[in-house]
């Protein structure tokens, strides 16, 4: 009796931000959004934060037809959210290669390449002197 092992088909994508990476996992599915164990409004309660995860999913129409497993660290909320839909953006383009016009189109699969600038020696901080006093 031979044994049939099922395979779930997940499409993988990986979006940075800032110091934000997010691993997400694409399978067909309703429609949930699932981040580090949690849902989507859980993880980002702020409305914007939750559109900007979404967008992909809405450009391509596609939001009622893959679930969204996504593990993210790094960073604050904001470049979290950035890097989601980055990642959810090439997942995408991995299952359906025919939606890269719209999504590349509509900027979701550009990389923000934006980062924090360093501390400079005998500078306060990136740019900023110290405070100059004349007496």
């Amino acid at each position: 009796m031979e044994s049939k092992l099922v395979v779930p088909i997940y499409f993988w994508g990986t979006g940075r931000r800032k110091s934000s990476v997010a691993r997400v996992r694409l399978r067909p599915g309703k429609g949930q959004i699932i981040i580090n164990g949690r849902k989507l409004e859980e993880f980002f309660p702020i409305y914007r934060h939750q559109e900007i995860v979404k967008a992909p999913l809405k450009v391509s129409k596609t939001l009622d037809r893959y679930d969204a497993l996504i593990n993210v660290t790094g960073g604050g909320i904001t470049g979290q959210s950035a890097a989601t839909a980055l990642g959810i953006a090439r997942a995408l383009i991995k299952a359906d290669p025919s939606l890269h016009a719209s999504l590349k189109g509509t900027g979701l699969l550009t990389r923000d390449p934006r980062e924090k600038e360093r501390k400079k020696y005998g500078l306060a901080g990136a740019r900023r002197g110290f405070q100059f006093s004349k007496r």
